[in-house]
């Protein structure tokens, strides 16, 4: 069976969970281009953010069972996405610097690009290079929302935080982000 694009996240689930388990195939053919850009995001090597994409989809279809379809898949997905993410920050914290200058792994980030219109200007490297010298608390509410286009209750879904705090992440996060930028821009000049 074919997922029609019309056939909402849970409802699919809800048929995966029936017997129809091509469905999750599908599922994570519409997900595994969002979640590779956060995942590349937050871990900055392509290879690593593969395997936590990959290790995400495994853990989400072993406890879809315990999957609510009242709620959204996506901010279910993006959750274990998160912490598998975590998990690896800390278990490669000397493997994985979250300061390293030379992000971005091995593939450019213009190939995730394609089925998102992104503001062109934060896909330059002068904004990405500021974006990842930023605390990874800031990085991920920014990435989440601009990047990913999440609502704030989205976000707060995921991250397991108030949406106030996202809001409260999110304004900081961009005047931190402005303060590396401007300063970056005084190193160039």
């Amino acid at each position: 069976m074919t997922m029609d694009d019309k056939l909402s996240d849970e409802q699919a689930i809800e048929l995966v969970l029936e017997g129809d388990s091509n469905l999750y195939a599908q599922i994570v053919e519409r997900y595994e281009p969002k979640l590779m850009r956060y995942a590349q995001f937050i871990l900055k090597d392509y290879d690593t953010a593969s395997d936590a994409v990959q290790e995400s989809f495994i853990k989400a279809f072993i406890n879809l069972r315990n999957f609510d379809t009242k709620r959204k898949f996506s901010s279910w997905v993006y959750r274990i996405l998160h912490n598998e993410s975590m998990n690896i920050i800390k278990r490669n914290k000397k493997t994985i610097s979250l300061d390293d200058e030379g992000s971005g792994g091995g593939i450019p980030f213009e190939d995730f690009w394609h089925d998102v219109k992104i503001d062109q200007q934060l896909l330059n490297s002068k904004v990405r290079h500021c974006l990842d010298k930023l605390d990874i608390k800031y990085r991920e509410v920014l990435i989440l929302n601009y990047f990913e286009n999440l609502k704030y209750e989205d976000i707060s879904d995921i991250l397991h935080i108030p949406t106030s705090t996202v809001g409260v992440r999110i304004k900081r996060g961009k005047e931190a982000l402005k303060k590396i930028c401007l300063s970056e821009e005084v190193k160039y000049d």
